[in-house]
């Protein structure tokens, strides 16, 4: 490798030396990690170093019913070894992303192949607990405040005993680091790209991982903010950590601040080794990179083509498609797997039950903490709180105005029987539009925290059911009282308790159905389908055509619709149960007596109860079936 170093060309030569200038300027700058902040973290919680293998991976996907299958990775191979900072590059579609998701365990359906983590074959669950995974967009929660992000980070994956001092301790340690001390009071959607991008670091670090994926870190920032970026990942590989990153086409200055490149084209390697000797192994392959252009410019178009496809073949050849590895740096020593399981004994590392939780908190100590952080979000949320509530009064006193004491008066009985449908409409679709709206933006920092372990799903969902349950009712009482005062209905206590129950229970229905939606699908198609399927539910309850009046055929509509169980509810809180004659103050009014009434709508006024168990039976399905849905979604994913 010397001999070709030495007799590569004058041209490869100069680029490489200006490279170098680039590089030294470069190092000149402000960087984001001050040195004394790095000395003192780089003593946080050191764990055992992580030499990573593939060999022979290959990912194939699905193109449709019939259509056959695609080769995304065409069996390439690699070695990533411990304090290097190493990038994936290559063209849009090379499969970077898809590489980077199959080493960190994300992606595990439709991959062939073999994983090592030091010299053996990787245990997913025992990797996880070692490994963080951070994408390429911020997924952060935007309500809360750096510190208040961190806190939550720190008691969700550090285990419940941990001294709240050494937790603090922990994150001032981190935040300072990374330059995100100032900002601890500042709310993270008010934080510039480059601090939100590193605060999605520093939430991983809470734990200390010593492997980890980046999807895409330098997206979206400016040159100086990639560079800070990219400057702090090589500080953290130095500590001991295997750091991974995809970057697409990163320049001169910023290319040399990688340890190790890994290029690929099409599904295969087209190089891996050093940074620095990536010019020797292009001249090695009689495709000298010109005078003063990027190298990483170079390889890239190499990678698109743009020189003749025959150069893809060539460089997969002189790589051995990732098996050739005489292009690392001499500096490190590379072990062979023998080596490398001698210096990492099994009996060093910690024995991890494959049944157990992937978490280190329990299922207790994780509700706690999400509902602290949802109440948080709770109270800042304009949407899902305040708009909420104003949306609720709002709705009341219109619908209040429209129906002003229609309840009481025996001439205006329909009136009052459509006010009653008006009000089921408002909480179906407040409650569920709000839900679909609002959840698919909570689902990317569910995938992301999920699998990262902060914390099992059922802890989350748990939380969730049960921070909302304060608001809804609320909301709830809000409008009932505004609605029931204004338009004169029966002022008992009973029948009012009847009535809030019941739209209580809608409440509880709709925001399921919204889960359900929120959880499949994006806030366009479940835009699109929340109001399409509420059609039929309302057409089942009776509106338009009376239950008498439905086809036999299609009778059983009638028993799924929750719509009807709340109609058949209000109904018999308002009118049911024996309620007297209604005053009239015209000449005839055919409804006065509340029984003529029940009997065309084909509604005997008495099954109140009926419809409680109905719609909490029905609850009780949706909110289950929710749960199965978001736990399919997070496992189709990968």
């Amino acid at each position: 490798m010397e001999v070709l170093i030495h007799e590569a060309s004058k041209s490869g030569q100069e680029a490489a030396n200006k490279i170098s200038n680039v590089q030294q300027v470069t190092r000149s700058q402000n960087s984001v990690v001050r040195t004394e902040d790095s000395e003192h973290f780089s003593s946080f919680c050191q764990k055992q170093s992580v030499d990573i293998t593939f060999e022979d991976i290959r990912y194939t996907v699905s193109l449709g019913f019939r259509k056959g299958k695609k080769e995304i990775l065409h069996a390439i191979n690699g070695r990533f070894p411990p304090k290097q900072l190493i990038a994936i590059m290559g063209p849009s579609g090379a499969g970077k992303s898809t590489l980077l998701d199959i080493l960190s365990g994300y992606r595990i359906t439709g991959v062939q192949g073999d994983v090592y983590v030091n010299g053996r074959i990787r245990d997913l669950n025992s990797f996880r607990r070692s490994s963080a995974y951070i994408t390429q967009d911020d997924r952060l929660q935007p309500l809360l405040t750096v510190l208040e992000n961190m806190k939550v980070a720190a008691d969700l994956k550090l285990k419940s005993s941990t001294p709240e001092r050494e937790k603090r301790y922990t994150i001032e340690k981190i935040l300072s680091t990374l330059n995100l001390y100032e900002h601890m009071k500042t709310r993270t959607e008010r934080l510039s790209g480059g601090q939100k991008k590193r605060l999605s670091i520093a939430l991983e670090l809470v734990n200390n991982p010593t492997v980890m994926f980046l999807d895409e870190p330098t997206t979206g920032l400016d040159s100086s903010s990639c560079t800070q970026v990219v400057k702090l990942l090589r500080v953290l590989a130095r500590q001991g950590r295997t750091i991974v990153c995809t970057i697409h086409q990163p320049s001169a200055s910023l290319f040399q601040l990688f340890d190790q490149v890994y290029v690929l084209s099409k599904g295969e390697c087209l190089y891996q080794g050093a940074t620095k000797h990536l010019i020797p192994y292009l001249e090695s392959v009689k495709l000298p990179c010109p005078m003063y252009h990027n190298p990483a410019d170079y390889v890239i178009e190499l990678a698109c083509g743009e020189y003749g496809e025959d150069k893809i073949g060539v460089l997969v050849t002189g790589t051995q498609n990732g098996r050739n590895l005489q292009w690392f740096d001499k500096d490190h020593v590379l072990l062979d797997p023998k080596t490398v399981k001698a210096k990492h004994p099994l009996k060093d590392s910690p024995k991890y039950d494959k049944n157990s939780s992937l978490q280190v908190t329990s299922q207790m100590h994780q509700i706690k903490i999400l509902l602290g952080r949802g109440f948080i979000k709770t109270k800042r949320d304009s949407t899902l709180t305040y708009l909420r509530i104003m949306a609720n009064i709002f709705t009341g006193l219109m619908l209040g105005c429209v129906f002003l004491y229609a309840g009481g008066d025996g001439s205006r009985v329909v009136a009052n029987y459509n006010l009653l449908f008006a009000i089921l409409i408002h909480h179906m679709m407040s409650t569920m539009m709000l839900t679909i709206l609002t959840f698919p933006a909570e689902m990317n920092i569910l995938q992301k925290e999920h699998f990262n372990r902060w914390y099992s799903l059922k802890a989350y969902y748990v939380s969730i059911t049960m921070i909302d349950i304060p608001v809804c009712i609320f909301c709830c009482l809000l409008f009932s009282v505004i609605i029931y005062v204004m338009s004169n209905q029966p002022l008992e206590i009973i029948r009012f308790s009847m009535f809030f129950t019941i739209s209580l229970l809608i409440c509880f229905v709709a925001q399921s159905f919204g889960l359900m939606i929120g959880a499949v699908f994006n806030v366009v198609n479940g835009t699109f389908l929340g109001p399409t399927i509420s059609v039929p539910i309302m057409m089942f309850a009776g509106f338009g055509v009376t239950l008498k009046d439905l086809p036999s055929y299609l009778k059983w509509g009638t028993y799924i619709s929750y719509l009807r169980y709340g109609l058949e509810g209000y109904v018999g809180a308002i009118y049911g149960y024996n309620r007297t004659t209604l005053p009239c103050n015209q000449i005839y009014c055919h409804y006065k007596v509340p029984s003529m009434l029940l009997r065309e709508i084909a509604m005997s006024g008495d099954q109140f109860w009926n419809d409680v168990i109905a719609l909490s039976v029905i609850l009780l399905i949706t909110r289950c079936c929710a749960y199965l849905l978001l736990r399919w979604k997070l496992m189709a994913t990968r």
